[in-house]
């Protein structure tokens, strides 16, 4: 295998860099104004998003737009490896995603959508998603189950003529705050008296309009304190929401099938731009111990700052090296056979990215903790990606029961 940017890696990735510097970086300080802006009128879901609609306004002139798809879906036609280092980029740059079109967990709904969609279903959802007019929630972790088994979920989905009819409670539900998200892909039980011994046979996924009767924002979710704006995480109840049947995707039954193939390029996705968010961190790092003098000795003279920056770099790059081992293992041998790469990434990834920023912060003192450095708002986004698409324990889990059935007698 051979991890080498080809010419046309290096063509897209200059590009990006190009956008960044012209485009996203200067508008970062007005995102953040307009953002405040909106909470101090009392609702930082809805108001202004004149920023962002400029940046995807330049994305799409720039032809950076809608790259995580395949040519044949109008997407770059980029493969895991070659996105790689894109995603990079937008993990350092955060704005960078949603201005491309490119973030979660629309990218994950749109692929959904364009593999188990109906023509209909594609036309009404697909087609404004792949435009970014409109953004998408996805509601699958419950409050009231351990969600990390996702076979325990209590949510129903209970067929009614030519209906389904939905009453759950979901929550960790990104985007459902936001004013553009205009639609919800939910998975709930269509078997809820466990008729299909297959315990991963009883679930399904279905398309919820967020106007539907009976769909209501409980409340919104902050992650240490941050309320991730304008996107943000919500709980949601589902109150006899009734919903035609065309709307359930691929049929009864089939929810682990579709979160499968959703959840394995999302969670590389995830690694790909904490390794992004780790640079950036470590590059402030540097800088910073750099120009601090405390007690007469700068920063970076002190054997303790000089041990963790190297450390960093030691972390950063072999999360790196994984993540792109496992890129190039889903391109070559697919998401099923790559699963165990794309389990060791995903625990890989966070704790590194959390431990890299951490660092960061003790050479900011207080400052790093502040709202004037994106030191501490990396570290929650870090932390909270280790619970994202399954945590740590599972994913180690199944790291270890792959490992041992290679030992098991036959």
């Amino acid at each position: 295998m051979d991890f080498a940017y080809t010419p046309k890696m290096i063509e897209w990735r200059d590009r990006l860099t190009a956008f960044v510097n012209e485009h996203v970086v200067p508008a970062e300080p007005r995102f953040r104004e307009e953002i405040q802006a909106n909470r101090e009128k009392g609702h930082a879901w809805d108001g202004s998003h004149e920023v962002m609609d400029g940046l995807k306004a330049a994305a799409k002139k720039a032809g950076l737009w809608n790259m995580f798809l395949p040519a044949s879906q109008n997407g770059a036609g980029l493969t895991n490896l070659e996105y790689a280092p894109l995603c990079e980029i937008m993990g350092r740059y955060p704005l960078t995603g949603e201005a491309m079109n490119c973030s979660a967990p629309d990218t994950g709904n749109m692929e959904v959508l364009e593999r188990y969609g109906t023509p209909e279903l594609k036309e009404r959802w697909l087609k404004p998603l792949l435009a970014g007019e409109i953004r998408s929630g996805f509601a699958m972790t419950e409050p009231d189950v351990a969600s990390s088994d996702a076979t325990q979920i209590r949510s129903r989905i209970d067929r009614d003529g030519d209906h389904y009819v939905i009453n759950g409670r979901k929550w960790w539900t990104s985007g459902a705050p936001d004013e553009r998200c205009k639609v919800l892909i939910f998975m709930g039980r269509t078997d809820m008296e466990g008729e299909d011994t297959d315990t991963y046979r009883q679930q399904s996924m279905i398309v919820v309009p967020m106007d539907t009767p009976g769909v209501k924002v409980e409340r919104v979710l902050t992650v240490f304190g941050y309320d991730h704006a304008p996107h943000g995480h919500a709980e949601v109840s589902f109150t006899n929401v009734r919903v035609p049947k065309e709307n359930l995707l691929l049929g009864e039954g089939r929810g682990f099938e579709i979160a499968q193939g959703r959840l394995g390029p999302g969670r590389i996705h995830h690694c790909m731009r904490l390794i992004g968010m780790a640079e950036r961190a470590l590059e402030l790092m540097c800088r910073r111990a750099l120009v601090r003098k405390p007690f007469g000795r700068l920063l970076s003279d002190q054997g303790v700052t000089r041990e963790r920056i190297a450390e960093s770099r030691i972390l950063i790059d072999q999360a790196r090296w994984l993540t792109l081992n496992a890129a190039y293992m889903m391109d070559t041998v697919g998401n099923k056979e790559a699963r165990k790469e794309i389990a060791m990434i995903k625990v890989a990834a966070p704790n590194m990215a959390c431990q890299v920023i951490d660092w960061a912060m003790q050479v900011h003192g207080g400052a790093g903790v502040s709202q004037d450095f994106p030191l501490a708002d990396a570290y929650a986004k870090a932390r909270t990606i280790r619970f994202a698409d399954g945590p740590d324990e599972v994913h180690r889990n199944q790291i270890a029961k792959l490992e041992l059935a290679q030992y098991l007698k036959v």
